[in-house]
Order: structure tokens, then sequence, then C-alpha cells
């Protein structure tokens, strides 16, 4: 079954059940400068979600598309994307979760009207209820009445199992359904289900949330005027799933650009091809929404999007004419469903930016391979700092950041200007949201110290416009209640609305202060150190940094820890995010 007719079969198997298929919204939120874009079906919604009225009905069904470029550093791997299509349907205070239930079970395994998936091969996950709110029992019983055995049911807590847009906002618990792609994994216990999960052996399909309770502060602080329902599908994730593939890459969705590519390229490289075939289709879509390149915002994005497909496709010496068969398939691919794609002259867009890249690029290349300091690279010859951090890394070795950042807040001061801003790798001048996640990186390495009762040494920090990353020294696998207690740390001085402050002083006084800083680096006779809370002497979080922060941590929102990994032998990695 293609991608095309399970799009068609979702759409009409909840039109025929009474709902109204609508269309998707644009990539770029309307009235909502939060968030670049929109990363969720749900994000369109919102306020009907929280109770006016919408035109079409109590009863939405359609596909989002959606933007993720939280781990765009990651795209090419096997789970990765930067765009997708979320399947979702909707119900504003009309069916709940008995409807809800029985609807994403008949859809996942009728042969009919669904996509016939075998049953033998689902996993079920409820909600385990909290201080505040039941375990969700009901959802149990449900699936148990549809035919899944109760061995196959595992109940996760609220970093799993409940969903919240932020500390001000409709929640509810989840019911999550999980698909055995190994094809006979059978009945297993709550801890080999989570190992199999973690390995990736069961991948989450569908996701139904119940919303029924408004947040407020971060607290569950009363029940929606309606009980809705808001469920959600990766189109991309349950077509590798039918087409019983490894990855997305190999499904009807990419496979006949990685085809045009491996047959153009004179050194291929599989996860460049990747890379290619992902940045050039987001980069589409986002053209087609309105979105030109630039060096901020959205228009920031898709200039990373396009420089970074086009720098792969030179190292993999393709003909630039390959990317105009690769943009011409994909919107002759799309157009019937997303006819704007037809209304733009995105050759036009992609092939400008591409010229005004390849001048930079050969030129900033030159320098890159005589060693030239990546900030004379970025400065004189605008070679993007992301693309020295790859291009060193391939290499094997590494830029010094903490000697770019130096040298970018003294060009700062020159310029008389704060529009510069920071980078830590990841988005160029992306303002607010740097500055946000910059800072809550300061109380997350703190908090680690405090949970993990040891000391913290970063080994590597990455912060984009819509993520944190970092990397420290730990020699095992944190808990989920050692995650959680990092997260409510953050949280409670994100709450408490602690002053950020910068101080400046000799680096030996600054030393006796116990500011944290890397040993055996380099500072001047004066050091800055941030510090977070009232003074100096009572702060929670100090360090030697160059800044830029945030003036208060309430500023900052609803911080969550995404994911926490090993990096390589002793060393740990997390991602979080603000909302």
């Amino acid at each position: 079954m293609e991608s095309s007719e399970i799009r068609s079969r979702f759409l009409k198997f909840f039109e025929t059940r009474g709902h109204k298929i609508i269309p998707s919204s644009s990539l770029v939120p309307e009235n909502d400068p939060s968030v670049l874009f929109n990363i969720a079906g749900m994000q369109p919604l919102m306020k009907y979600l929280l109770g006016e009225k919408h035109p079409e009905g109590k009863r939405l069904v359609n596909i989002q598309k959606c933007i993720r470029t939280i781990d765009l550093d990651e795209v090419g791997d096997a789970t990765h994307l930067t765009f997708f299509e979320m399947m979702g349907n909707w119900s504003l205070g009309d069916y709940f979760k008995e409807d809800a239930i029985k609807w994403s079970y008949e859809f996942l395994t009728n042969k009919e009207e669904g996509i016939g998936l075998d049953l033998n091969r689902l996993y079920i996950t409820v909600f385990s209820g909290n201080d505040d709110i039941p375990c969700d029992t009901e959802s149990v019983e449900i699936w148990k009445s549809v035919g899944i055995p109760e061995s196959r049911i595992y109940f996760k807590n609220s970093k799993s199992n409940w969903w919240s847009a932020g500390l001000n906002s409709p929640a509810g618990p989840s019911t999550e359904m999980f698909y055995d792609l190994i094809g006979n994994l059978g009945d297993m216990n709550q801890e080999q289900f989570e190992t199999a999960e973690d390995e990736q052996k069961v991948v989450e399909i569908w996701n139904d949330v119940f919303m029924v309770y408004k947040q407020e502060d971060g607290k569950v602080s009363g029940e929606l005027p309606n009980k809705n329902v808001d469920t959600g599908a990766g189109l991309e994730r349950i077509t590798t799933v039918i087409q019983g593939k490894s990855n997305i890459y190999e499904t009807d969705v990419f496979v006949s650009v990685m085809d045009l590519i491996k047959k153009n390229s004179i050194n291929y490289n599989e996860k460049s091809a990747r890379i290619i075939a992902d940045h050039i289709r987001s980069a589409i879509f986002l053209i087609s929404d309105g979105v030109k390149p630039s060096n901020k915002d959205q228009g920031y994005v898709l200039r990373r999007l396009i420089r970074r497909a086009v720098f792969k496709m030179k190292s993999l010496m393709l003909n630039s004419l390959v990317g105009v068969e690769i943009i011409n398939y994909f919107i002759n691919t799309y157009s019937d469903t997303y006819e704007q794609l037809k209304k733009v002259d995105i050759n036009s867009v992609f092939n400008t930016e591409e010229e005004k890249f390849l001048k930079t690029l050969q030129d900033g290349m030159k320098e890159f391979e005589k060693g030239i300091d990546p900030f004379i690279l970025f400065t004189t010859y605008g070679f993007p700092i992301e693309l020295t951090i790859e291009l060193s890394n391939e290499r094997g070795s590494a830029i010094n950041l903490e000697d770019f950042n130096k040298k970018m807040v003294e060009h700062q001061k020159l310029s008389q200007t704060s529009s510069v801003g920071m980078f830590k790798g990841g988005l160029a001048d992306a303002g607010e949201e740097t500055k946000r996640l910059h800072t809550a990186t300061h109380l997350m390495r703190q908090a680690l110290e405090d949970v993990l009762g040891e000391k913290i040494v970063q080994k590597g920090s990455n912060i984009t416009a819509e993520r944190l990353r970092f990397d420290f020294s730990f020699s095992r696998k944190m808990t989920d209640e050692e995650k959680n207690k990092v997260a409510d740390i953050v949280n409670e001085k994100i709450q408490l609305k602690l002053p950020v402050q910068r101080i400046v002083m000799k680096k030996e006084e600054a030393e006796k202060t116990g500011a944290v800083h890397i040993f055996g680096d380099k500072y001047g006779e004066e050091v800055s150190i941030y510090y977070v809370g009232e003074t100096l002497e009572s702060s929670y979080s100090k360090e030697f940094c160059g800044g830029p922060h945030v003036k208060n941590t309430a500023e900052l929102g609803e911080f969550k820890i995404l994911k926490e990994e090993a990096v390589s032998a002793g060393v740990r990695r997390i991602k979080a995010v603000l909302f």
C-alpha cells in the first residue's frame, strides 16, 4: 500500500464516521510568534480545543504539514525527518475515549477500510496516574473490549503518557499504540517492553490524547469546558511500517529520489543522499508557504536547509540539474494534495539561493582547507558556522566554540549592535529562543549536579532555536526518576522568577566564587559571570559565560527533557526543550 492510499483511506475512514475534512494549515503559524513552525496537528486548532466553536463542527479530520528542526543535525539516520505529515482526527466536545480508541483500532487493523496491520503485533500504553489525576483504567477496559489482551497493555507515567502544550494550556492523559517491527516479540512484561521500545523493536504509530484538563503554571487547575480528543499518527512512520521497510527512505515517499541520487552520484554516500532528499522536500514546502531564504526566523531555517542540501550534492559530485529533477519530482508527487506547490516558482527561489551559496562555498572552502579561524570564515567570507562544524567533524577534528563565541561578543561590541547573537553550533541569529535555551542549559547543568550528586563536566553543547543539546561526563544511563527530578528543579527555578544577572571581575576572584568554568581553557584577566539569583553568593547557578541570556527565569516557560542517551563511553547527552 502506497503512502497516497494510506492518506486517502485515513480521510475517508473518518469522513464516513461523521468527520469534516479540513485542509492543512500553513507551516508558518498564524498569530503565534512563540514558535517558528507548526510542529503538530493540534497547533492550528488550539483555540477550538480551549472551547471556541469550530465552523465545520465538532468532528474534524485532516493531515497537517509539520516541520521540526529540533534534530536537524541528525537527519540522515533511520528515523529523523524535518518535514512530515501528521494524520489526525478530533472530537471537540463530541465523542470521547470509547469511540476514539475503537476507531483507532479499527483503522489500524481493518483490511477493507483501514490499513490491515496484524493485531498480534500491537502493544498499548496508558497513563499510570499521578497525585492529581487517577490511573486511566477506563482506556484499559476499552482496549480489552476490542481484543487487546491485558498482557499487551502497559502503564506509563506523565513523561510518556501525559500531554500538554506548556505551563498554561489544555492537557490530558494519552494512550499510545506501538507496533512490533520484528514480528515475533510476543508477550512482554513492562521491563521487556520498555527495552524493546528503547531498541526500536517496537515503535509508536498512533497517539490518542484525551484533553479534559486545563493547566495553570504547570499544575492542573480544573477541567476544560469540553471533553476533547486529539489524535496523531505520522504518515511517514505508518508508511514505513506497512511497507515493511527499515527506514522511511526505502518507502515510496523517497525511493525514487534516492535512486535518482545514487544513479547520478560519482561519490555516493547514503547519509548524504538522505539529507539531500529530506532537505529539498522540506524546502519546497516552506517556499510554497511563502518563506524566503533570509538570516532570521523561518527564513534562516530555509536557508540552512537549501545550503546544506547543496553542500551535500557537491560532496556527491551531483550536477545541479539533479537538484531540479528532485524538486520537480516532489512537486509532481504532492501537488494533487497541496495545490500551492504549483502556484509558486519554487525552482527560482531554490536556484537563486543555490547560486549565492556556491560563491560563498567556493571562497570559503579554500580558506577552510588552509585552517583559517572559523570566526574569520564567518565574518569575512559568510561561511556558516554550522558548516564549519560539520566539515571539522567529518575530518575528525573539532573547532573551539568557546573561542568563537568570545570573538563574536567582541565583534558585537565593535559593531554596536546586539543582533549578532551567540552561536552554539545551532541556528545563527535565532534571538530570543536561543537566549531562553541558553539560560535553561545553565539551570539544567546545576540541577544535574544536585540530582546525580557528582561534579558535572560539560563535554559539549549545541543550542538551536528549538532545542538544547548538552553532553556531560557520567558513567551510566539516567533513570526516569532522575530525569524527572532534574526537570522539576529547572521548572521550580523558572516559577520562582529568579533574576539572571551578569558581573565582570578578575579571573582569580571569579574562581573563588565557585563559578563553574572549563579547567584548562584560556581566559583573560577579567571574565564574565552569569548567575541566576538575587546575589552572586546566594545564586542557584553561576558560570563563566559570555552570554547572551534572558533577564529573568520567568521568560523561559516550561522545561522538558526529551531524550537522554549515550554519546560515547562515559559521556551522556540530553536533549531538552522549552514550551
